[in-house]
C-alpha cells in the first residue's frame, strides 16, 4: 500500500509538471515566435527563449516519468498494456523534444539575421519560418496523436480497475476525444481552447487527485 501510495504522489507531481511546463514553456516561445519580425524577436528576448525552450525539454522528461513510475502498477493489471504504455510514452516525449530544440536554431539564425542588419525577406526568414513550420507540424500532429493513445491507455486502465473514481476517466475519455477534434481539424483558438480545456482541467485535476488521495488500493488489488 506504501508503494502505491509513493507512485500516486510521483505519478501525480509529474502530471502537473508536465502540464505546466508544456504551457508555460510554449506559450512563452509561441508569444515571441508570433511577432511580425520574429527574428529580431527572438534574438532581443533570448533568455525566454532558453526559459522556455527549458521547460519544453522539463515537459519531455516528465511525459517519460509518468509511464515509467506507473509502469509496475500497469504491470499488474495488463503487462501489454503496461509495455504499450511505456513504448507510446517515449514516442510523445521525443515528439515533445525534438520541436522543443528548434527555437535554439532560431537563435543562431536570429543572430546572423540582426548581424546582416535585419534584411526584409531574407533567406534568415526563409529558413527561420520553415524551422517554425516543422515545429509547428510535429506538435500539431505527432504530440497529440502520441498523447491521445497513452491517455486512452491509461484512462482504460482507471475505468476497468477503479482505481481512481470513474467519473475521472469518463473526464477523461472526453478531453482526449475533444483533442482528437481539435487536431483532426486544425480549429485555431479560441474555439480550440475551448475543446483543449477539458483534458487540461482533468490532467490538473488528475495530478492534486494522486498528490492527495491517491490510488484505491483496493481495487488495484482486485486487477492484480
Amino acid at each position: 500500500m506504501k508503494s502505491h501510495r509513493k507512485i500516486a504522489t510521483i505519478t501525480g507531481s509529474l502530471f502537473l509538471i508536465a502540464m505546466f511546463s508544456s504551457l508555460v514553456g510554449g506559450g512563452i516561445i509561441e508569444s515571441i515566435v508570433s511577432a511580425p519580425d520574429f527574428l529580431k524577436a527572438v534574438m532581443d528576448q533570448s533568455g525566454s527563449i532558453w526559459t522556455g525552450v527549458m521547460l519544453e525539454l522539463l515537459n519531455g522528461i516528465a511525459v517519460v516519468g509518468i509511464a515509467v513510475a506507473l509502469y509496475s502498477i500497469l504491470k499488474g493489471y495488463n503487462e501489454t498494456l503496461a509495455v504499450g504504455y511505456l513504448g507510446i510514452r517515449i514516442l510523445e516525449s521525443i515528439s515533445c523534444i525534438i520541436p522543443a530544440m528548434k527555437p535554439l536554431a532560431l537563435l543562431t539564425i536570429a543572430e546572423k539575421y540582426v548581424a546582416a542588419g535585419s534584411p526584409g525577406e531574407s533567406y534568415f526568414q526563409t529558413i527561420g519560418s520553415s524551422l517554425l513550420a516543422e515545429r509547428a507540424e510535429i506538435m500539431g500532429l505527432l504530440v497529440p496523436i502520441f498523447f491521445s493513445l497513452s491517455a486512452l491507455l491509461f484512462y482504460i486502465f482507471l475505468f476497468q480497475t477503479k482505481a481512481l473514481p470513474r467519473f475521472i476517466s469518463i473526464w477523461g475519455f472526453i478531453g482526449v476525444a475533444s483533442i482528437m477534434v481539435l487536431n483532426i481539424f486544425r480549429i485555431e483558438v479560441p474555439l480550440g481552447m475551448i475543446l483543449a480545456a477539458p483534458i487540461i482541467l482533468n490532467e490538473i485535476f488528475l495530478g492534486f487527485w494522486l498528490i492527495i488521495k491517491g490510488f484505491n488500493p483496493e481495487k488495484l488489488k482486485r486487477s492484480q
